[in-house]
């Protein structure tokens, strides 16, 4: 897997109020129409009527392709345009259509043989040569450990899958730089422009993880699926998946490699999947790595992803945690909203840093943490008192938000400020004066004032389950 190179971050805190939602002018209004329009033209093939009755049956048609996109990503069948769906089409994607990418009736793009070549036709200027010919090279073992394909490389003539870096129009009647944010797009298998891939160049190209930039590795490993002949998958964790999501490994889910084996059959060496990474709201074996309050809105962050609650609504919303936190790449150890300040703070890894509004800044020198604290379990403010309570292994250190100190007498056993919680607490926020625990698969609703845990609780109780 590649290695990250951003600093091993323990504590982030980044403002939530410019990341995914929508805004509100007219003349926002407007662009967002045109977005709307625009994607699903591309993506989902949306015709509209010219006729006298074309207003009315464009409407209809929208509110049509609308559906079959929200239902393609798993969000909530509406036919409107909401926070997420827009959130959604404004990450950078593939340029490959979703739906029916290949007008070629029912037939199933597949290359004929199984032993490939490829070419690489120019470069990047930002990256060294010798990391693109990486990237590349590694893209195609990716799909060869899956599958019966073999690839080989060429430097001269023509290759089943040309590969190269273009700007704008470059001749193939899809041009980059127009609407919507597209990285990259590849082509089906066959003759002449079949297989090909191409990366635009005016994106910004890097072999680990930094903002702004795109991972070249796992780009091209997608593409490359493209021109091996498989379409894109709704699930977020796939490769195939459209939109633009590194969270710092490239592994193929069983999808991925149930999808390349049925074309071209097993290979003679199968990898493992990888074990599956998005949580589920409803399944038996859930945990949490972090839970918070955010404007009123739950979040409950595993690994690179999080489920999100809304008033009234405890759906369990899936979204991938770079959606609007682009830094925490690699998850959350532990979270907590200062929502007097309108802040969030966020932990993550073994060392030091804060990012965002004047910060990096280090948890020793800021809040007080001694060195032996190389990690945050949990965290969770309480507004009534300005405090912030930490849980590190079987302690808990205090915090006062007011004078910005850690209180005197910290740390404190766990089992003496919160008894019958246990020795670790992986989550815990706090919910109309009650702390809410999460250790394993079961929940502790706890009374901070008379010290007692009230109820033991599944852990899927926010979200609408059944046998809960």
């Amino acid at each position: 897997m590649p290695s990250l190179p951003l600093p091993l971050l323990l504590l982030l805190l980044w403002g939530v109020g410019s990341h995914g939602f929508p805004a509100t002018s007219s003349g926002a209004q407007e662009q967002d129409t045109e977005l709307v329009q625009n994607y699903l033209r591309k993506y989902y093939h949306l015709r509209t009527g010219t006729n006298r009755s074309g207003r009315q049956r464009s409407s209809s048609l929208v509110t049509e392709k609308l559906k079959q996109m929200q239902a393609f990503f798993g969000l909530k069948v509406t036919g409107k345009v909401d926070a997420d769906t827009l959130t959604l089409m404004r990450q950078p994607r593939c340029g490959v259509p979703d739906v029916a990418p290949y007008a070629l009736g029912e037939r199933t793009l597949r290359w004929e043989h199984t032993h490939l070549t490829y070419r690489l036709e120019n470069y990047t200027p930002d990256l060294p040569r010798a990391d693109v010919d990486s990237a590349i090279d590694r893209a195609f073992q990716l799909w060869s450990n899956a599958s019966a394909l073999t690839f080989t490389r060429v430097f001269e003539g023509q290759a089943d899958i040309m590969i190269s870096f273009v700007r704008g129009d470059h001749n193939d009647n899809n041009p980059f730089g127009g609407p919507g944010n597209i990285i990259a797009h590849a082509f089906p298998p066959g003759g002449g422009i079949g297989g090909d891939v191409h990366f635009d160049e005016d994106k910004r190209w890097t072999k680990d993880f930094r903002s702004e930039y795109f991972n070249l590795y796992h780009v091209a490993a997608h593409e490359v699926g493209h021109s091996l002949g498989l379409m894109h998958d709704g699930d977020i964790e796939s490769l195939m998946f459209s939109s633009y999501n590194y969270y710092g490994d490239n592994l193929l889910t069983q999808r991925d490699i149930d999808a390349i084996q049925a074309l071209y059959g097993p290979s003679k060496n199968p990898i493992q999947p990888r074990e599956r990474q998005v949580p589920q709201a409803c399944e038996s074996k859930l945990t949490f790595d972090a839970i918070t309050e955010i404007r009123g809105e739950l979040y409950f962050f595993k690994n690179r992803f999080f489920l999100r609650t809304r008033p009234f609504y405890k759906t369990g919303e899936l979204g991938a945690i770079t959606d609007f936190w682009v830094p925490l790449s690699r998850g959350v150890d532990a979270a907590y909203e200062v929502a007097s300040r309108d802040e969030v703070f966020f932990f993550k890894g073994k060392a030091s840093g804060v990012w965002g509004q004047g910060y990096p800044k280090d948890i020793y020198h800021s809040l007080g943490f001694p060195h032996t604290v190389k990690s945050i379990d949990a965290a969770v403010h309480e507004e009534e008192t300005g405090k912030t309570y930490f849980f590190v292994a079987s302690k808990y250190w205090r915090y006062d938000e007011n004078t910005r100190s850690m209180d005197t007498g910290f740390p404190k056993e766990i089992a003496h400020g919160f008894p019958g919680i246990g020795k670790k607490v992986d989550a815990v926020f706090q919910e109309r004066g009650f702390f809410y625990f999460f250790r394993g698969k079961r929940q502790y609703k706890f009374d901070p004032h008379t010290k007692r845990i009230l109820t033991i609780l599944n852990i899927n109780s926010w979200f609408n389950c059944r046998n809960k």
